[in-house]
């Protein structure tokens, strides 16, 4: 039982050490931590809230406004008074206090329907800052894996470059001892040195690059992480992919058209607003008062105290304001002629760059299998090189160039795989479907 026990805690050990000193940011956890902490992405949601709160109904002019107010005066003054039969009357200090509140209700009744198509723009503005979140989190999609696949283009090339310098060790050992033996020329060592330390140099440019490239990661999940981490590097391509379908939808969903279709909503809505300036308004007011007052002996009254309620209707009708209404009207309408031609042009512009991107990612897919057979074969070109290598039958120059040709292929491979993968990233986003892809 204790040597279970034991055993047990060994294995946790072994297995939280692996995880800390190989952790992988998978991708789906790259986008999850991206979703929650990408700045750009929280100032989009916030922009959404604030637009939430403008339509709603407190912000339309559709209810009531109530107040109240409360007052209290004093007042001491030297006062003479003379009356019709000329006697007359004099205080010194005379106190005059008066008190007053009251509550007050002020509502529109008609304003020309401007508040009702003011309360439809506010929910045609709130569906357009959803639609321009909703772009923020589909650039953020893209960019996070630019820059995801970026890294794993990297970490694969710097894995080449490491077997390259691997085999290059590997032939500088064999020229020294050649060299000792009197096998081979000075020469053909110091090229084995060489070699060793480009192909050092080379890899480590390679890993500052890669570094380089986790900090810019970094930024787009908004966190602060250690470099050390390994992303995926594995490739699925969506076989089921065709031009048709993209097309369709990127007529239907793509973000930016939809955009500016609210665009056009809004613009509809403000030609209407500015429209109801034509008609009257009419208001409805009352209110509920109390009075009293406290007076001196010169006064009529010796107090007096009042309440009641109050209530009235007032019609208003701008029968000419100077022509500003019309002038309104007229550049609205520019506006959304303006918005409808902006319209057009973007529908071209992207079914263009639909078709031009789509061929780029046909051609990528075709140069894709293509690199996969030049590996094939400069891999076995190098296994057949070293193979003669190693008898004596090729020069260390022959050798070196069958393996500058192997890493060649290798990263054009590496860089056509991912590339192919960015770009089919391009058409999700055009065709508005880049969220819902299953990483």
């Amino acid at each position: 039982m204790k040597l279970s026990k034991i055993s047990v805690a060994i294995v946790v050990l072994l297995s939280t050490l692996q995880g800390i000193s190989q952790e992988i940011l998978t991708k789906k956890d790259a986008l999850a931590i991206t979703l929650e902490n990408n700045f750009g992405i929280k100032i989009a949601n916030n922009n959404l809230e604030v637009a939430k709160n403008n339509k709603s109904i407190y912000n339309t002019g559709f209810l009531p406004t109530v107040s109240a107010s409360s007052g209290a005066n004093y007042k001491n003054d030297n006062q003479t008074i003379t009356r019709q039969d000329g006697t007359s009357t004099s205080i010194d200090g005379a106190v005059t206090k008066s008190y007053n509140a009251s509550l007050n209700l002020n509502y529109t009744l008609f304003d020309g329907l401007g508040r009702k198509y003011n309360y439809q723009q506010l929910k045609e503005t709130y569906n357009l800052s959803e639609l321009q979140a909703k772009a923020t989190i589909e650039n953020t999609y893209l960019q996070l894996f630019s820059v995801y696949f970026q890294i794993a283009r990297l970490s694969e090339n710097a894995k080449n470059l490491e077997e390259a310098l691997l085999i290059s060790k590997t032939r500088l050992k064999r020229a020294k001892y050649q060299y000792e033996y009197g096998q081979s020329t000075k020469l053909e060592l110091l090229n084995a040195e060489v070699d060793v330390n480009n192909d050092r140099i080379t890899l480590i440019n390679a890993n500052q690059l890669l570094s380089n490239a986790k900090r810019a990661l970094n930024v787009i999940l908004g966190v602060e992480k250690e470099v050390k981490y390994s992303v995926e590097t594995e490739v699925d391509f969506n076989k089921l992919m065709n031009f048709k379908d993209l097309q369709q939808k990127t007529i239907s969903n793509n973000i930016t058209l939809k955009q500016n279709e609210k665009n056009i909503a809004i613009s509809e809505f403000n030609i209407k607003i500015n429209k109801s300036n034509y008609l009257p308004s009419l208001g409805f007011s009352t209110s509920y008062g109390w009075n009293k007052s406290e007076n001196p002996a010169t006064s009529f009254l010796a107090n007096a105290t009042s309440n009641g309620l109050n209530a009235g209707l007032n019609l208003s009708w701008s029968l000419f304001d100077g022509g500003n209404t019309k002038t309104r009207v007229a550049n609205a309408k520019i506006a959304l002629e303006s918005q409808q031609i902006l319209l057009e042009q973007q529908k071209l512009n992207i079914e263009n760059n639909l078709k031009n991107t789509w061929d780029n990612y046909q051609n990528q897919l075709f140069i894709l299998k293509a690199q996969e057979t030049n590996v094939l074969t400069t891999q076995n070109n190098f296994e057949r090189t070293e193979e003669r290598y190693k008898l004596g039958r090729v020069t260390s120059i022959e050798f070196r160039q069958a393996q500058i040709n192997l890493i060649n292929s290798k990263t054009v491979l590496n860089n056509s795989k991912f590339d192919a993968k960015l770009i089919e990233l391009q058409l999700l986003q055009l065709s508005g479907d880049i969220l819902n892809v299953d990483f």
